[in-house]
């Protein structure tokens, strides 16, 4: 038995792996694939709007809030949201908790005004910092969060309180329905589907209509918000295939009770990892404990030989994807939604046994 640990493109309920592959050359008994079939047909809308009312059911989204199928991962929307939202004279607001939000920082400062008003990059991104001490503008255009550090394993356990007037926009491209939250306190929403909505290539956008209305006349149609509602995110070809498989793991999620019942699995996943890595010093848990992911648990070992001997025994054992990223090292166990309790469980079962052995 193999169990996919990797970090992104992550592993994929195997139940809607095999339903794709069982419709892959004849859905629908139309004698032809979905990835044949035309963006604009019948058959393929059909899919798009159970994907679209999936996510609206799991989410309990508001009607004023658009749900798009995008493309470019969150990287596009590091350009999109500032080039839409962030008008002319206006200041947006970023935190920055890690690599991927210091990217976003980058591309919005190449369009407008931006103040990045907390951060952890001085020590290592190992915490969220406190939401207290921030200073917030009241007029600020948005503010930017990015919800889980996929690299340093961390994650927001509290949403900040904010102006009302000030959106809160959020990549949660790593975390993104692992838990049952308000989502309607965002204005906008964006997450690369490869970690726990489907496959790579296509991104998911919750977006509140009215600030798509911002968008300036400059910005070019397929780049503006307002394009693609008014589109049916078929302003262009979609990742069609990608849209697909959102839609069976969205049908693969409402079978398991909804998001509330898919947090209490990761809680308990979470805790079998960390519970284990507190026992004593062998492992070393990397984040800070009251910012610890439930998507992403990060540690260290004594010494790098001795985290090679790990990586190589586990990947033998059939733990695959445990390298930590290659900026920071060490090991990284990433727990989305489709990783079963009884693999975490394997999995800190090799831990205890490697302990045993080379304690």
């Amino acid at each position: 038995m193999t169990y996919n640990f990797n970090p992104g493109p992550a592993m994929l309920p195997p139940e809607v792996m095999q339903q794709a592959q069982s419709e892959f050359c004849d859905y629908n008994d139309l004698g032809c694939g979905i990835v044949e079939l035309s963006h604009r047909s019948g058959e393929f809308d059909a899919v798009r709007e159970r994907a679209e009312q999936n996510i609206r059911e799991l989410a309990s989204l508001a009607d004023n809030t658009a749900v798009l199928f995008l493309q470019g991962g969150a990287s596009l929307q590091f350009a999109m949201v500032p080039m839409n939202l962030l008008t002319s004279g206006a200041t947006a607001d970023y935190v920055d908790t890690g690599p991927w939000s210091s990217k976003a920082i980058k591309e919005a400062g190449l369009i407008g005004h931006v103040r990045v008003i907390a951060g952890g990059k001085e020590t290592g991104y190992t915490a969220i910092p406190d939401s207290a001490a921030w200073e917030l503008d009241d007029a600020a255009a948005y503010l930017h969060i990015t919800s889980n550090n996929t690299i340093a394993g961390t994650q927001y356990s509290v949403w900040p309180s904010i102006p009302d007037a000030v959106p809160l926009i959020c990549d949660m491209s790593s975390d993104i329905f692992s838990r049952d939250i308000d989502f309607n306190r965002f204005g906008l929403i964006y997450a690369g589907a490869q970690k726990n909505l489907g496959p790579s290539g296509v991104t998911v956008v919750l977006i509140r209509k009215e600030l798509a209305d911002r968008v300036p006349d400059s910005v070019p149609g397929i780049l503006r918000y307002t394009t693609h509602i008014e589109g049916k995110s078929v302003y262009n070809t979609p990742s069609t295939f990608g849209i697909y498989m959102v839609a069976m793991v969205t049908d693969w999620m409402k079978r398991q009770g909804g998001l509330g019942a898919i947090e209490r699995i990761n809680d308990q996943k979470k805790k079998t990892l960390y519970d284990l890595i507190d026992a004593d010093d062998f492992y070393r848990g990397t984040a800070d404990p009251g910012s610890r992911s439930k998507m992403n648990v990060c540690f260290r070992l004594a010494d790098e030989e001795l985290e090679k001997i790990f990586l190589a025994e586990s990947a033998a054992a059939g733990f695959m994807g445990l390298k930590g990223h290659r900026s920071v090292g060490g090991m990284r166990a990433s727990i989305y939604n489709a990783m079963p309790l009884d693999g975490v469980v394997s999995l800190a079962d090799f831990m205890r046994e490697f302990r045993r052995r080379n304690g």
